[in-house]
């Protein structure tokens, strides 16, 4: 008798109901790194930290879910990259890696990959499962982005913490729930429309 495990089995995610192979595949890593890039313009400084309000993350958590984990972590990690080489996308047109919130971009990457493998096992089906990956991915930006933060500014833990965390918590619930409302939704519709044809 085998010990050996079953492989586990994954599932489409949303991408993957689109047409085509490898120019699919590279067109739609484009377009979420484009994603990502418009949303961390979309930014609200605050005064008392150095990291400033952004839907890149929700951007980025999103992306994942909907490409995969190979596509997700692919359009995060080309964002990643450009703005390393000095293409101005990052939050208030940053490059570069000496700042601040650069910790929660190298973030990104790994959370997309997270999310969408998480995707793949359809935690993206339901309310309470895509919660669940959102909260995960959330947590992953974190675990980057505090470190960096407390290193980069010469901080405690606790007090990067308090800087890097506490002011988005409120944020961040909103857009874990935009994104169990959005995806558990999408994917009724293309059940939907996958019965009736």
């Amino acid at each position: 008798m085998s010990t050996a495990a079953a492989p586990r089995r994954t599932f489409p995610v949303l991408a993957d109901l689109i047409p085509g192979t490898r120019v699919r595949d590279v067109v739609l890593t484009l377009i979420g790194t484009a994603f990502i890039t418009v949303a961390g313009y979309i930014t609200i400084p605050l005064p008392f930290t150095p990291v400033p309000i952004s839907l890149a993350t929700f951007a980025v958590l999103l992306t994942g879910a909907a490409l995969g984990p190979l596509r997700g972590s692919a359009s995060a990690g080309v964002y990643l990259v450009l703005g390393l080489i000095g293409v101005p996308l990052f939050a208030h047109g940053a490059s570069g890696w000496a700042f601040s919130s650069f910790g929660y971009i190298l973030g990104y990457v790994v959370a997309a990959l997270i999310v969408g493998a998480l995707a793949r096992r359809r935690s993206d089906r339901s309310v309470w499962s895509t919660l669940g990956l959102a909260a995960v991915g959330s947590l992953t930006i974190y675990a980057f982005g505090v470190p960096w933060l407390a290193t980069f500014a010469g901080i405690d833990l606790a007090t990067a913490f308090a800087l890097g965390v506490l002011p988005f918590l409120i944020g961040d619930a909103v857009k874990i729930v935009a994104m169990a409302g959005l995806l558990p939704a999408t994917w009724r519709i293309v059940d939907r429309s996958g019965e009736r044809s």
